[in-house]
């Protein structure tokens, strides 16, 4: 089964990349000092807990034994306003947002799983922060255009997902089993979006072991994945470890009803979010920083879980994940693509280095299939070739880190 992927929001970026060439100005936002971030296992400092307005720069450093996350979290703090991910151990990354006044949470999550550590206040005061006219309208049709690619995949999850729960309900495994993978790249593509969004994503997306760690009930595409794909009765889970029967039967026709109904309310859920006005309020918000951060954050969801093989663990179609991710971070780094050339050699120098990173991978990915035609199981993945795509993500992401600070520039 194969479900036609979207053009119309693809088409519509070639057409503002027309636009957008040569004319981008430079924000009249105020630049802050680098703020300093020590993530231990068991803390989160942050060097200052009040500041002004603007650019901000977090320079975030591991320095305890397990690979970390640092949020900037909303008012609320359930919503994501910046992240940065797979910092491991000795290792430093930088997390650029343009903050405008208000107050919010600074946390840190050891291991990248769980309640995290180190919640902590965090207060932006000062002027509201507003672009220059010159491109300010650029910066919207760039924005606004995002929001047009997220609901077009939305519109397209929804009934893909209806379609696949109703099967699935059915027993009807096969059916089923041709759409899982398919169905996953819509949401795939957006993933940051529902992230964003308090317990939505465990809710749709959490693999097992993640809901067991943070004491979640299990529900979601990979609750209903492993009742399509029953483990053998010695498999083991993602940890590697533990049974794949502890604490697990397959569901029963009610509980497979039960489970298909909360997989539909959910995706329903994320479909009437990005169609309302918080949504757009939201991006508007974030502006194009959270375009280029939304490039960054889809990578590193390859880098954090597809690479490895443990999201799909069951059905072993990671690269499908993979693949979609690579195409949603590719998407929102298409539009602020001529944002950072326009800054100079070193921005059109940073462009040709993400450029190729793309293509780079975009051409090792193809040797296992496409989306379109289906890849390769995930048991087909030597450990070479998981060296080789490894390689060539953080080949990528390298550039791509460096991107919200050159867009803000």
């Amino acid at each position: 089964m194969t479900i036609p992927r979207t053009v119309t929001a693809v088409t519509a970026v070639a057409a503002l990349a027309l636009a957008l060439a040569g004319c981008v100005a430079k924000a009249d936002v105020a630049a802050t000092d680098a703020l300093t971030v020590t993530s231990t296992d068991a803390a989160c400092d942050v060097s200052s807990t009040t500041v002004t307005s603007g650019t901000l720069a977090f320079d975030v450093k591991n320095a305890g034994a397990q690979t970390t996350e640092f949020y900037l979290l909303a008012e609320d703090g359930l919503r994501i306003v910046g992240e940065v991910e797979n910092v491991a151990p000795g290792a430093s990354r930088t997390l650029t947002v343009v903050a405008q006044p208000g107050e919010y949470f600074t946390l840190c999550k050891p291991g990248m799983v769980g309640q995290g550590v180190g919640r902590a206040s965090f207060s932006v005061g000062g002027d509201a922060v507003v672009v220059d006219d010159e491109d300010a309208d650029q910066k919207k049709q760039a924005v606004d255009l995002y929001a047009a690619f997220v609901k077009d995949q939305v519109e397209q999850l929804l009934p893909a997902v209806q379609s696949f729960t109703s099967a699935y309900a059915a027993g009807d495994d096969a059916t089923a089993k041709a759409a899982f993978p398919n169905v996953r790249a819509f949401y795939e593509r957006i993933e940051p979006i529902a992230e964003a969004l308090g317990d939505l994503d465990p809710r749709i997306d959490y693999r097992e072991v993640d809901a067991g760690a943070e004491g979640l009930e299990w529900t979601g595409f990979h609750r209903i994945e492993k009742d399509l794909w029953v483990p053998a009765a010695d498999g083991v889970n993602s940890d590697g470890e533990t049974s794949a029967y502890l604490d697990w039967a397959p569901s029963t026709p009610a509980e497979r009803q039960q489970y298909a109904d909360g997989l539909d309310a959910d995706v329903q859920e994320l479909y009437d979010y990005v169609h309302g006005d918080e949504f757009q309020t939201t991006l508007e918000a974030q502006g194009i920083a959270g375009l280029s951060n939304g490039a960054i954050a889809l990578l590193d969801e390859v880098a954090t879980g597809k690479i490895s093989g443990e999201e799909d663990w069951w059905s072993g179609t990671d690269l499908w994940d993979f693949a979609a991710n690579v195409e949603g971070s590719k998407m929102a780094f298409s539009l602020v693509r001529d944002f950072a050339a326009s800054k100079g050699d070193e921005g059109a120098a940073l462009v040709d280095d993400i450029d190729k990173g793309y293509a780079d991978l975009d051409t090792k990915l193809a040797t296992y299939g496409s989306l379109d035609a289906g890849f390769v199981t995930y048991d087909q993945i030597t450990d070479q070739d998981r060296k080789d795509l490894t390689d060539l993500i953080n080949a990528l992401a390298e550039p791509l880190s460096q991107l919200t600070a050159t867009v803000l520039e």
